[in-house]
């Protein structure tokens, strides 16, 4: 006795809940509910729709492998008697005799059976499309009913011309939905788009007055779960004739089940068939939306009553399906070329702009929002060298310190981006508006400089048909069993404290920006390299030029000195108006070598070497102000007070001189005061040490105090006193040398006060 093998799901329907007792899962192994619906398969489901039959033949041994249950609703002849028997009976007895094989061996040579399908054919005069695949090693013969009742291929023309007359996608959209249907008349018809995650929305709708609408309502990704996605990319459209016809049983002999992911007639999920029921609805039909090869959405039918159209109909509908993918694949890509010129503009005039001189900051904000428009922001804010830039919206400047330091302290790579701030940085809450979603970009290495981009939060609510977390129900005898959802009053949700996704356009548009900025800076850093190069030899031959002209002017200026001495001497014949003349020719010659000292002064300073150490600034001030007190005039007079002198590390002989030199002036200067008075003492900052020292005398003018460190450069008011006006250009170069700072404060006749600051 043959012992034939039904594959078909055994469910045991109770209520709105399907228990399955043959599916393949281990459903204790891990928690139940509607996310399992994507472990179910239904390419193999076992069954076919009631309303054809099916048969599959070998492609070796031309055998009848599979055979529906419910061949005899269609033909005189048990399916028993036809499993397992000869292809030459199978032909006569679908009146095929002759043309069949040669139908099936013409669509395998081809490897497609498009322009074969759908073969026309008369069973017991009834009229009939058969549909021809493949399924592994094994030719499906499916058989529909023809209907003719609608004549939809001479109105495909008229629904195109009005379905492509919208001039926007939403015009588009709608226009699909009115023309289908007009076409089939279903009571519904949806334009139904997958969103993220699997989760979609209803974006178009045309619908009986009756109805009511399902327009933006979002369904979770449970209700078309992932394999069942997979199933829309390859079979255009689907149809599911009547929800509540039993369907037919697949009989073989095999043990492996019959693969009917290209089946025309392939049976639905029970979980499916339940969910709508559940809605109320008693018949389905669905077109594919392609975009760039992956499901961008479905054209969604729903009739309330059973409801069948013909495999040439669903051809038509499935043409009208692809001009409108291709419809949306144009839309897409021109709004994705758009975006992608006005970015790309953005980033030709910011690199136009990186060629010019100037401040990194200045450069890249000195054209109104060129930075900010490279990508889709609403605001960017530019952290370089300590100093921040805006432009746009953004958070305020306390606020992006605080951010500012939350990125260097956590971020590794050069570009990081998140649409969903506020969750992982809940400081950001305080300026959701302004920036819930940041695109950051580190400019060095160790990102201390960095550029972030800001969009704004986005609060949606989303409105769901029904609740989309619904949990599995128990069963009968307390087991879990899958439920499709009984419930589809909206069920409302809010997102908080989210902005528009990034874009890989934008992410990639981030990624060249900080490569243009960061070849500008080591352009600049390389320029300012050149210049340092040439600075420094421009200096070692100044000194050198200074050291020799001073050492040669040395020989024949003592010539001159001594010859005139000379000539006082021993000519006794010189008068008085003689003698004087020649005194000043060595007054002079005496002060062109005090210069040519000062000179050479100036000169081993910039080719000395500063030998780093702490340095007592009590003993050594004491030990200036001592040497002070007995070579300057009016030394002795002076009141000097002082105060703190904290250590500092600097090369003892350079240091010496520079106080030497600043408190001489302070005794000199103030030596015309009738009560003398100079104050000195150092303060600790914590970063320098602040050296001060104050005098009360004469001052420096206002228009002679941008003069002060030039070379030979002395004031009207203190001609009267002894100097050469190199003593403060020495102190400059000499402060400059221990990466100091020197600056003063004066008003004349009030005083004057010097300030060094050495780094600690």
């Amino acid at each position: 006795m043959v012992n034939i093998i039904k594959y078909q799901f055994e469910c045991i329907y109770s209520d709105n809940f399907l228990d399955y007792t043959f599916l393949a899962i281990n459903m204790k192994s891990f928690p139940l509910d509607l996310t399992n619906c994507d472990k179910e398969p239904i390419h193999i489901p076992g069954k076919i729709q009631a309303h054809g039959f099916l048969i599959a033949v070998n492609v070796d041994s031309l055998t009848v492998d599979f055979i529906t249950e419910n061949i005899a609703d269609f033909i005189s002849a048990a399916p028993k008697t036809l499993l397992g028997g000869r292809f030459e009976d199978l032909e006569n007895l679908l009146e095929l005799s002759g043309l069949l094989l040669p139908l099936l061996k013409l669509g395998q040579a081809r490897s497609s059976f498009d322009t074969i399908n759908p073969y026309p054919l008369k069973i017991d005069s009834k009229p009939y499309y058969l549909i021809i695949s493949l399924s592994g090693p094994l030719f499906l013969l499916e058989f529909e009913p023809v209907t003719l009742q609608y004549d939809i291929q001479n109105l495909i023309g008229k629904s195109v011309s009005e379905i492509l007359a919208g001039n926007n996608l939403r015009s588009l959209l709608y226009n699909t939905a009115k023309e289908i249907k007009e076409i089939i008349h279903y009571d519904r018809v949806m334009i139904y788009k997958f969103l993220e995650e699997g989760h979609g929305e209803v974006i178009a709708e045309v619908k009986e007055d009756s109805l009511e609408s399902f327009y933006g309502l979002h369904y979770p990704a449970s209700d078309i779960p992932k394999q069942a996605r997979e199933l829309y990319k390859l079979n255009y459209t689907r149809i599911i004739a009547d929800v509540n016809s039993a369907s037919a049983a697949i009989l073989t002999f095999n043990e492996e089940p019959l693969d009917l992911t290209h089946s025309v007639l392939r049976a639905v999920s029970p979980i499916h068939i339940q969910y709508l029921r559940n809605m109320g609805v008693e018949s389905s039909f669905s077109i594919s939306l392609i975009c760039g090869s992956e499901l961008w959405g479905l054209i969604a039918c729903h009739n309330y009553s059973p409801k069948f159209i013909d495999y040439k109909a669903r051809e038509a509908a499935k043409l009208i399906g692809k001009i409108v993918s291709s419809a949306l694949e144009y839309r897409k890509e021109e709004e994705e070329s758009e975006q992608y010129n006005n970015y790309q503009d953005a980033l030709n005039r910011l690199s136009l702009q990186l060629t010019k001189d100037g401040d990194l900051l200045t450069v890249l904000m000195v054209q109104e929002n060129i930075l900010k428009d490279v990508t889709g922001a609403t605001g960017v804010a530019v952290l370089f060298e300590d100093k921040v830039a805006t432009q746009g919206k953004t958070p305020d400047i306390d606020q992006l310190k605080d951010l500012f330091s939350w990125l260097q302290r956590t971020v590794d790579d050069a570009v990081y981006y998140t649409h969903r701030l506020p969750e992982v940085f809940h400081p950001a809450k305080e300026y959701k508006e302004t920036g819930s979603g940041i695109i950051a970009c580190m400019i060095a290495q160790d990102s201390s400089e960095l550029i972030v981009w800001f969009r704004p939060e986005q609060i949606t609510t989303i409105d769901w048909a029904g609740d989309p977390n619904k949990p599995a129900v128990a069963a009968q005898g307390g087991s879990l069993c899958l439920s499709p959802r009984n419930s589809f009053e909206i069920w409302s949700q809010i997102i908080e404290h989210t902005a528009l996704k990034w874009t890989q356009t934008e992410i990639a548009n981030v990624v060249k920006v900080r490569d243009k900025v960061v070849t500008a800076i080591n352009k600049k850093a390389g320029e300012i390299r050149i210049l340092n190069d040439r600075l420094k030899r421009a200096y070692e031959e100044l000194d050198t030029f200074s050291y020799t002209i001073s050492h040669d002017l040395r020989t024949p200026l003592t010539l001159i000195k001594s010859y005139t001495e000379l000539v006082m001497v021993t000519n006794k014949s010189l008068d008085e108006d003689g003698k004087q003349l020649l005194g000043r020719v060595i007054a002079g010659a005496d002060k062109m070598g005090f210069l040519i000292n000062e000179i050479l002064k100036l000169a081993r300073v910039g080719r000395m070497e500063v030998d780093m150490s702490p340095l007592d600034m009590d003993v050594l001030i004491k030990g200036v102000l001592a040497e002070v007190n007995f070579t300057r005039e009016g030394g002795e007079r002076a009141a000097v007070t002082l105060g703190d002198l904290p250590v500092i590390v600097g090369s003892e002989i350079l240091v010496t001189q520079v106080f030497t030199n600043i408190i001489g002036n302070a005794v000199k200067y103030c030596s015309t005061a009738e009560h003398p008075e100079i104050m000195i003492g150092g303060v600790d900052t914590g970063e320098e040490i602040i050296y001060k020292i104050q005098d009360n005398g004469v001052g420096i003018a206002i228009d002679h105090q941008d003069k002060v460190y030039e070379l030979f450069k002395r004031m009207d008011n203190v001609k009267t006193f002894e100097g050469t006006g190199v003593g403060l250009a020495i102190v400059k170069r000499i402060v400059e040398k221990h990466n100091a700072r020197i600056w003063f404060e004066s008003e004349l006749k009030v005083g004057t006060i010097f300030y060094i600051a050495f780094k600690r």
